[in-house]
């Protein structure tokens, strides 16, 4: 009995040491340069690091190594770097990416690497729906649950008549096309679109078309600097003035920031997280503000916060990060909670769950602070919000 009793302490002190010394890196792959550095970039980082910090504190047995790289907007670029993380730089998960294109190519990779791919920035369902792995949780939001918000919202009330301007590429087709549907089953039409390329500068043509097509609803199908470029040219063209709604079909609350009140005020959004929501995202954003030189965090950066802490308490309560695909199971197990998005779950297709809002920016005469943007119209509970579970070829 002695040799049996000493056999199992000896088994559970070795369990503790490898405990002890597991180190887990993730790697904030975003956008540093480009047209969604603001919304996501370097306060994605901040946020990461906020999330390896809280764990450590809870955990001190594992160490949180967060690293960061800009995919430029690039598949390609993104590719190489999350290749090179795997196969030289022991990179556990990766976390963030704002761009679907190289958000799918990671996805790939990830699955054949069998890694975790924490997907806080991109919007395309597909990333739970055909393109599915059981490695990959998408997290923040999607086009699906942005069309959900604004889209109805604004369709519902009197919006009948919607002109898309749309981002070139997968997401902005997707945030298109699921807004069409709901526009459309709510007894509304699309009168017209155009596709206007990453990094538009100019957007007047655009804006022209969509004056003449008679349309009462500017649907922005793109997101970041190229929306905020759209919005200011519209405030300038009198889009607003001139009866027409503006819809931003994925705006973020540091693009209204970079806004301004005055052009972007009644713009009607749909978000999963605003930092003035209740006490728990006041006290956490008041936290990332102190890191990020007083902005506030926008919801992809509350996402990459909350993805990678979830991801983290997995790998803790399994004490393993060996096996992706294990890792995610157990992220699925466990009830989500955190004060940026409260308490929710992952769905076994790898959508994470939570509610959603609609808000509409305040005019400057109602903001009482610098970041005192939004106001609270409506709230869409998950079932509503996300698409439901389907063509998912990787259910675990």
């Amino acid at each position: 009995m002695l040799r049996i009793a000493a056999a199992m302490a000896l088994s559970l002190f070795a369990g503790s040491i490898a405990y002890a010394d597991m180190t887990v890196k993730v790697g904030v792959l975003t956008d540093l340069t480009g047209p969604y550095a603001s919304l996501s970039g370097e306060g994605s980082i901040t946020a990461a690091r906020l999330a390896a910090e809280e764990f450590e504190a809870s955990n001190p047995g594992v160490k949180v190594d967060v690293i960061f790289g800009d995919h430029q907007n690039k598949a390609d670029i993104g590719s190489a770097i999350v290749r090179k993380w795997y196969d030289q730089g022991d990179v556990d998960a990766v976390v963030d990416i704002t761009n679907s294109a190289v958000a799918f190519a990671v996805n790939q990779i990830t699955r054949e690497r069998n890694k975790v791919f924490l997907a806080s920035g991109p919007a395309s369902p597909d990333l739970y729906g055909k393109a599915c792995a059981p490695t990959t949780v998408l997290w923040t939001y999607d086009t699906y649950a942005m069309s959900q918000g604004t889209g109805r919202a604004l369709a519902k009330s009197g919006g009948s008549k919607w002109f898309f301007i749309t981002a070139d590429y997968a997401f902005g087709h997707a945030l298109e096309r699921d807004t069409s549907r709901v526009v459309e089953s709510e007894g509304g039409k699309v009168v017209g679109q155009v596709r206007a390329p990453l990094n538009t500068a100019d957007f007047s043509p655009f804006l022209l078309q969509a004056q003449s097509s008679g349309a009462n609803v500017l649907g922005l199908a793109n997101a970041g600097l190229d929306m905020i470029n759209t919005v200011k040219q519209a405030s300038e063209f009198g889009i607003a003035r001139s009866g027409m709604k503006l819809a931003g079909l994925l705006v973020m609350i540091t693009d209204v920031r970079s806004l301004g009140l005055n052009a972007a005020q009644g713009l009607v959004v749909t978000e999963p997280f605003y930092w003035d929501l209740n006490p728990a995202t006041r006290g956490w954003s008041q936290k990332f503000a102190e890191r990020a030189r007083g902005k506030m965090p926008s919801s992809a950066q509350a996402g990459a916060y909350s993805a990678t802490l979830h991801y983290l308490k997995a790998v803790a309560a399994l004490g393993s990060k060996t096996d992706g695909a294990e890792v995610v199971r157990k992220m699925k197990a466990m009830p989500t909670s955190d004060p940026a998005f409260g308490n929710g779950m992952i769905r076994k297709d790898g959508r994470k769950l939570h509610d959603m809002f609609v808000f509409e920016v305040k005019t400057p005469g109602e903001s009482r602070s610098e970041w005192d943007l939004y106001k609270l119209v409506a709230t869409i509970a998950p079932e509503q919000a996300f698409k439901p579970m389907g063509d998912c070829v990787a259910l675990q």
